[in-house]
């Protein structure tokens, strides 16, 4: 063992995190489910191709109308 090692050190911040996950085991499986919910999803390429080839160009100065 070595003379200098210092004790591991937490933040408050991990420590908090450490003690919910004690009290609450299910957390992390909530979390990951309500993340599939919004976040994980399968993009279908081919129509965001279409999405993308379909959208109408801006003009330069959107604020302009053209009534004289």
């Amino acid at each position: 063992m070595n003379i200098f090692r210092r004790p591991d050190y937490k933040s408050d911040t991990t420590q908090f995190l450490d003690l919910l996950k004690t009290q609450k085991p299910a957390l992390e499986a909530e979390q990951l489910k309500g993340r599939s919910l919004l976040w994980d999803k399968v993009v279908d390429r081919l129509a965001w191709k279409g999405f993308r080839k379909a959208e109408v160009a801006q003009k330069p100065y959107v604020y302009q109308t053209d009534n004289h």
